[in-house]
């Protein structure tokens, strides 16, 4: 049986936060052992390893179309792949993955405000309660079902400027992609915004490697924290992402974001024995409901509109 494209979408923007969900569990991990532009950097390497056999010939053919439409991919190529996971990483080297989650769960709000800014795409009344379902159950998990705990949490976060750098990258480079031109297929694409981003890092990985002196610490468990990052936090969730944004549009995509804190629990759990409350089902269960609310379109919608 063929799945329909929105369903295709939904599966492929789940995975995507699956992914990321376990990139921030293991950014925070191995802060000490990888300098954040190495960690960056390195996992870039990798997935320019797995990507260009496969896309090179493709570059080739198509050349004078991407020459024809550089500053874009560049601008793409700036704020998804050389801003975001470099900022994030800086940002966990001081910050906690809760505050940096926490965060990042402001994404899906800021990409509808760019998306209104910059192309005057409507915002629905359905998207925006589902938004605020979905952020709901956020805050029920990061404050542990004690509204009182949030102004703690706040406090903290609002020091990870990082982070908040990388939520405004990202959602940009989510709008932008309605952008990406049609000659430009979602491999390609991804290989030559990759291998653009990569070496826009460059410069600040061998100043932080040979001017600072912060070197990886390397050992199996760096080893395999880098190939996951590089593999399934870039190469499948990139690749997936931007199927998503362009069956569903940015708009609905971005609710999928709120996915990444039940990600990052459900995984602490597995891995590190963590138990869950049952503040984290409520949450869990707002959360998706959010989504379903906001990602699924209905026939007629209410319209809110520039006044």
């Amino acid at each position: 049986m063929r799945l329909r494209p929105e369903h295709l979408a939904f599966l492929l923007l789940g995975m995507t936060t699956l992914f990321w969900g376990g990139n921030f569990v293991v950014g925070k991990a191995v802060s000490t052992a990888i300098p954040p532009i190495a960690l960056a950097w390195w996992r870039w390497v990798f997935a320019l390893l797995v990507i260009l056999p496969f896309t090179l010939p493709s570059l080739w053919s198509i050349r004078h179309t991407l020459k024809q439409h550089w500053k874009y991919l560049l601008a793409v190529s700036v704020l998804g792949v050389a801003n975001f996971n470099t900022f994030v990483y800086i940002g966990l080297q001081t910050s906690t993955a809760t505050d940096a989650v926490l965060l990042l769960s402001a994404t899906p709000i800021i990409i509808l405000i760019f998306s209104r800014l910059l192309f005057d795409i409507p915002i629905s009344i359905q998207q925006v309660i589902g938004i605020v379902i979905s952020l709901t159950g956020v805050l029920i998990i990061i404050s542990a079902g004690v509204p009182a705990h949030l102004s703690t949490v706040v406090q903290g976060a609002s020091s990870s400027l990082w982070i908040i750098a990388a939520v405004l990258s990202w959602s940009l480079y989510s709008v932008l992609l309605k952008k990406r031109s049609g000659d430009i297929n979602g491999k390609v694409f991804f290989a030559i915004t990759c291998l653009m981003g990569w070496l826009v890092i460059t410069p600040f990985y061998f100043f932080e490697h040979w001017v600072i002196d912060n070197q990886v610490e390397w050992s199996l468990n760096t080893l395999l924290s880098i190939l996951y990052v590089g593999l399934f936090a870039s190469v499948f969730a990139f690749l997936f992402w931007n199927r998503g944004v362009e069956i569903l549009g940015a708009n609905r995509a971005g609710n999928f974001i709120h996915l990444i804190p039940v990600w990052a629990l459900l995984l602490a759990s597995i891995t590190l024995g963590e138990r869950m409350a049952w503040f984290h089902w409520a949450g869990i269960a707002f959360i998706f409901s959010g989504i379903a609310l906001a990602s699924f379109k209905r026939k007629t919608t209410n319209v809110v509109t520039a006044k």
